[in-house]
This record gives structure tokens, sequence and C-alpha cells, in this order.
């Protein structure tokens, strides 16, 4: 067996433990440590033998990390320690706060040229695959339409939103494509789609004691920039059909290309997810490309990448050879 890929990992939350969880199914890879800036001994990981460190020891480990995964937030950690750690490792993070990709592109493509490193950047589903999706969409059907839908999938921060509403004791929301503006799609139709029309709103609310149902849903349904501009629905339930039906971190969606090829001829691709967590599929996504930057690191090439930049083969731990007889 070739020499393992030495993996380390910068943050341990949902994150941080899929990305650990999802080593596991790659025997090419082997986690060095985790770095965090947490105190150490209160970061209990999957497997008890590997250390974790306090971030700021993280420069001592240069020579012994391959590639380094980075798992914090987009809003807030990953502007700080992107540009950081271009400087020192090889690097993949799933940065998704996509009006800010050019700028932050830019943050990280320096340092890593200065310090001679590969940055792998926005390494998730959207942006990461549904990215991909859409270019192969636009390439192959340039006449036409992209349409992307999010979800079933859990909303943290609408979620935060609805908890933060009075009389709310704790609540879930998620995002839901319309049926009816996806197969309007998949008809071919070219439909031009509102935000209201794409998507609806549920909430699942657990109410405080004494508070009005009905004044809370009426807070939620017409809460600006959150719900107002939404088909929005409130489910009230009890403490323990929320954590018995509402704990886990659903996801997916679907990227749909409509078009017309050179004769006039209606054609639809699709690519869609189907997510029972969200953190572990992410994890799974950088994991792949972490292989990927390692290899193009070996290539001496260096720089900020984006998915668009990487070559299929480059994911999978078969060779071109395997590829070829097996998949192509």
């Amino acid at each position: 067996m070739t020499q393992q890929i030495r993996i380390g990992i910068t943050g341990y939350g949902n994150l941080g433990r899929g990305v650990e969880a999802a080593l596991q199914q790659s025997p090419d890879m082997r986690l060095v440590g985790v770095f965090s800036r947490r105190e150490p001994a209160s970061v209990q990981l999957l497997d008890t033998s590997v250390p974790v460190y306090a971030i700021d020891e993280v420069t001592a480990y240069q020579d012994e990390i391959d590639v380094m995964i980075l798992c914090g937030g987009s809003k807030a950690d990953l502007p700080e320690q992107g540009p950081y750690m271009a400087g020192l490792f090889n690097t993949v993070d799933s940065y998704d706060t996509h009006a800010q990709i050019p700028e932050y592109y830019n943050s990280v493509d320096k340092p890593a040229r200065e310090s001679g490193h590969v940055y792998l950047l926005c390494a998730g589903w959207d942006p990461g695959l549904f990215s991909i999706n859409r270019l192969v969409g636009e390439a192959i059907l340039p006449v036409g339409e992209t349409y992307t839908f999010w979800g079933k999938g859990l909303s943290q921060g609408h979620s935060d939103a609805v908890r933060r509403v009075p009389g709310v004791k704790a609540g879930v929301q998620y995002t839901i494509p319309s049926t009816d503006a996806i197969e309007r799609v998949r008809s071919g139709a070219l439909p031009e789609l509102s935000t209201k029309e794409k998507h609806v709103r549920e909430c699942y609310v657990v109410l405080e004691e004494g508070a009005d149902a009905d004044q809370v849903r009426q807070a939620i349904v017409t809460m600006p920039a959150y719900f107002a501009d939404y088909d929005t629905t409130v489910h009230f339930i009890d403490e323990n059909t929320l954590a018995n039906e509402h704990s886990a971190m659903p996801h997916g969606g679907f990227v749909i290309r409509s078009g017309k090829s050179a004769l006039d001829n209606d054609q639809v691709m699709e690519f869609s997810l189907k997510l029972n967590s969200n953190p572990e599929f992410t994890a799974s996504v950088l994991v792949a490309y972490a292989r990927a930057v390692h290899r193009l690191s070996r290539l001496s090439d260096i720089g900020a990448k984006t998915v668009f930049d990487i070559a299929p083969g480059l994911l999978s731990p078969k060779s071109p050879a395997q590829l070829r007889k097996e998949l192509l």
C-alpha cells in the first residue's frame, strides 16, 4: 500500500466530526490530529487515540500534515483561518457564502502561492457539487435556464429566527422545494419562477407554557426577510416529538438545466441529493477533495482552486487505469 495521506482537522463541530468519520472509510488517508479553539482535553473524538491540540500549536505540525481540512463556519471562522492556513498547509474548506467567494478566493490565493501550497475552497455540495452541475448544464445546453432548488432541509439560520420569537421554547424550520415548480421545470416549459414559487417553509414549534399559539404563528409567518415572502406553515408539537423527529440535519436539493439543443428539441439535465445528514455528506466531499489537493501538490501545483479546477479522476483512490476499466 502506498503511503497514507496525512490529514489534519481544524475545528470539531458537526462538520469536523463528520470528517473524522469519513476518513475511516478512506484507507489511503489517516488523521494526524485535530486542532481546536476549545481546551483540547474537553474535545472527545470518535477515535480517542488521535491527539487533540490547541489551534495555537498548529505551526509546529507543518511537516506532519499533508492536507489540512478546515471545518469552521463561513461567517466568522474561515475568513480568518483560511488565509492563515493557506500559508502553512495544503488546505481544503467548505466556504459557502456565495456572494463573497471572489473576495475570499483572492484572500487565500496570495498566501497559498507565496508559500507554495494548494488551497481548495468551497468544496461542499452547494457551492461544490451543485456548482459543477450548473457549469456542465450551461456548457452542454447553452440555450436554456438553470434552476436550483434546496431541500427538504433543516435551515439553521431560519430555525434560530423561529426560536427568537416570544413564546417559542424550541423549534426548527425546513426549506422545502415546491413540487409544482420542479415539475414545471422538468417539463421543459422554462418558467420564470419567483423565490416564493420555488420553495415553501415549514416550522415545528414547541411553545412556552401559557404562550398564545395564534400570536406565535402570526409573528413567524409575517417575519420580514425570513418568512413573510414565503408560504409558511407552523406546526405546534411537544418537546419529545421535537427531540425524536427533528434532531437530525437532513438536506439536499436539485440542479436542473432545461434547454433546447440546436434543432429545437427540449432537453433536461438533472442532478439531485437527498441527505439524511448534511454535515456528514459535506465532510465526505471535503475528504475526497483532500485527496485531489494532495495529488496536485505532488505535481508542484500551487494557489487557490475551486471544484471547477479539479479533474474528477483526482477525487478517486483508484488509478487512472482502474477508472478507465471500471467506470468509463
